[in-house]
């Protein structure tokens, strides 16, 4: 069995990339109003801030900040998508390609509507944590889903506009490099 590696800081922020198995799907915006109750039912069981969080229609982004002592984002994780999944499967609103299933997926009990795992980075410092707030705000823009992140209505860009945090107007999407880095300080906050 592979053993993945994760940095477990405690109380750290961590920037997340949690994705369905179908890309091709709208099931996370079609179904949003799922993600929020499954989001919001395990943040109370498990307290954690989330600095950002952006729904696009395949996919998620999310910087979360621990308690302090705190570094299981794993379990939040698994159980956000557990809760989802079953949401979506109770009310017969499943819009996945059930060919995605695996066979180990199918022994199990895997539904195959999401990734099995998810991506995530320990932020580092200031300059880090700006850069991927940016790019949560900026990812409706970057894949056309949108031409200025505020007409995005999946994304704690709203709430950070409404406190004051970032500038409505903010447009900046910052720059990829080859592998994916961020190559811009964009900095949101103005």
């Amino acid at each position: 069995m592979t053993n993945y590696r994760r940095v477990r800081i405690p109380g750290a922020k961590y920037f997340f990339t949690v994705s369905l198995a179908d890309r091709s799907s709208d099931l996370l915006t079609r179904e949003v109003a799922r993600l929020r109750e499954a989001y919001s039912v395990t943040q109370q069981e498990r307290p954690f801030w989330c600095d950002a969080f952006v729904v696009l229609p395949d996919h998620l982004h999310a910087i979360w900040t621990l308690p302090p002592g705190d570094t299981d984002f794993s379990t939040r994780w698994g159980a956000i998508k557990s809760r989802f999944t079953r949401g979506v499967k109770a009310s017969g609103a499943l819009g996945w390609n059930p060919i995605l299933r695996s066979g180990s997926k199918v022994v199990k009990g895997d539904a195959g509507i999401w990734q099995r795992r998810f991506w995530e980075h320990c932020i580092r410092d200031e300059s880090d944590y700006r850069n991927h707030m940016a790019y949560c705000w900026g990812n409706p823009v970057k894949h056309g889903l949108v031409d200025r992140p505020s007409e995005w209505p999946y994304s704690s860009i709203h709430r950070d506009i409404r406190a004051g945090r970032v500038d409505p107007e903010w447009g900046g999407v910052p720059r990829e490099g080859l592998f994916g880095e961020l190559l811009d300080g964009v900095s949101p906050h103005h």
